[in-house]
Formats: C-alpha cells, sequence, structure tokens
C-alpha cells in the first residue's frame, strides 16, 4: 500500500553536498543545479560523489533552490534523505490504521505540544480503547552492514524526546518511538551505540519503562514516466528486528 507519493521528480547525478542544506546535481541532459537538502545531519552512508539522485521541483517559482533533494540511489537501493516525509508516511499509515505495531489508531493529529519539556509530538493519536498514544518519528539512514542505526550524530534532543515519552507512560497514556528506517538495503535496527552512548542507553531506558520502540521498515518505490521524469512512493511493509550489535 502506497501511503505517499511524489510524482514528476527530476533525475541526476550528485556532484557534491555541502554547508549542510547545499547539493550540486548535474540534471540528466541538463544543467548543473544547487537542490536544497532537508537533511541537516551528517548523512553518513547516504550518498558519494557520481551517486543517481531525484530532486522534486519547487511548488513556489519565487523560491531561490528550485529543487529539494529527495533520494539518491546507494548500491544496495535507494535512500530517502528529505526529512518532512517520514512525519507524512507515518501520520498517513495511522489514519488509514495501517501503521504496523500499532493497530487500531483513530483521531490522528500532528505537531501537537505536549510534556515538561516543551515538545511538539510528530503523531499524536487514540487506540481502541480510548488511550492517547504519543508517536516520536525518527528518520533514519545510517547504515553498517545489515544495521540500521540511529542517530548518525550525538542527539541532545532526542535524548529529551525519550523522557518525555517515559513521562507519559507514567501518566497512564501509550508512548511510541517510530525509527523509519529510510533505506531498503539493510535487514534489522539498533541504536547507534558508537555515534551516541547515551542516547543508545536512554532508548534501553525508554523500552524498560514500556515506551515501544518501532523499527519500520520502509519500501521506497519508483517508477518511470513517459517524459522521463519519475514517480516514488512510500510503503510501511512492516518491523524490523532490534537486535543489538554490542
Amino acid at each position: 500500500m502506497i501511503l505517499v507519493e511524489k510524482t514528476g521528480l527530476v533525475p541526476g547525478t550528485l556532484i557534491q553536498r555541502y554547508k549542510r542544506f547545499l547539493a550540486d546535481v548535474q540534471l540528466d541532459g541538463g544543467p548543473i543545479v544547487t537542490a536544497h537538502t532537508t537533511n541537516t545531519g551528517s548523512m553518513k552512508t547516504c550518498w558519494e560523489p557520481g551517486d543517481r539522485v531525484l530532486l522534486e521541483p519547487a511548488a513556489n517559482p519565487d523560491r531561490k533552490l528550485k529543487f529539494t533533494w529527495l533520494a539518491v540511489e546507494r548500491p544496495g537501493g535507494w535512500v530517502g534523505v528529505e526529512t518532512g516525509l517520514p512525519n507524512r508516511v507515518v501520520a498517513e499509515a495511522a489514519r488509514r490504521d495501517a501503521l504496523p505495531g500499532l493497530a487500531g489508531l483513530h483521531g490522528v493529529r500532528t505537531e501537537v505540544k505536549y510534556g515538561a519539556e516543551n515538545s511538539r509530538i510528530d503523531v499524536l493519536a487514540l487506540d481502541g480503547r480510548g488511550r492517547q498514544v504519543f508517536i516520536e518519528v525518527k528518520n533514519t539512514t545510517l547504515k553498517a552492514g545489515e544495521w540500521a542505526l540511529f542517530p548518525d550524530a550525538v542527539t541532545e534532543r532526542g535524548i529529551k524526546h525519550l523522557r518525555e515519552l517515559q513521562a507519559m507512560v507514567r501518566a497512564g497514556h501509550r508512548a511510541a518511538i517510530a525509527f523509519f528506517v529510510h533505506r531498503t538495503d539493510v535487514s534489522r535496527f539498533d541504536a547507534a551505540w558508537e555515534v551516541d552512548p547515551a542516547y543508545a542507553l536512554e532508548l534501553d531506558r525508554a523500552a524498560e519503562a514500556g515506551v515501544e520502540v518501532l523499527p519500520l521498515a520502509v519500501r521506497l518505490v519508483t517508477s518511470l514516466d513517459a517524459s522521463g521524469l519519475w514517480n516514488m512512493g512510500w510503503e510501511l511493509p512492516g518491523l524490523l528486528p532490534w537486535v543489538s550489535r554490542r
């Protein structure tokens, strides 16, 4: 089931990513353009110069950067690098009662203020018993062998989110952290202990406290139309196993 689809995507070849927000791309049969990059993290293991990429044309004709970098093709398959999409896909899955690991959700809302540390929850829903379900979504792209890992850089903000989710469980609600594994060349998930051991320990504490950990397998479905433009759809076929690398 395709939950979100993007059409009219422009193919090209990546030259470089720089200044966190920018990427130079040689369009197929066209000029070199500078595309906006929404992923401000390290993007380790996500790209190399010469990779094939898909760009989304800007809807606003007055925008300075006319394209947004959406996905990159690595040797094992596509990797999604647009960080706004995971929240959209998870929210749509919840609305359709198609979110792996969390059945029977309804009353879905997004970007709702909550908690004692001035946070916003990515997705808030109700379960079949009327309990609030707080769902934090984390775009997950770091790869080591068969593993998808999170985070790819030290994240104090991520630790704060785990504390907030534990507080919701203590208050009698449900809480989940959905690791949106935005690549198709991995088969299991773990915290990135080498990158941020404090986050990895907090994730263990959160799971022990009752926060539901959902490593979402993501399928990126591509097709080429007659005009030479691409379409890409996002599916959530299930969960990856959480397997420790320690």
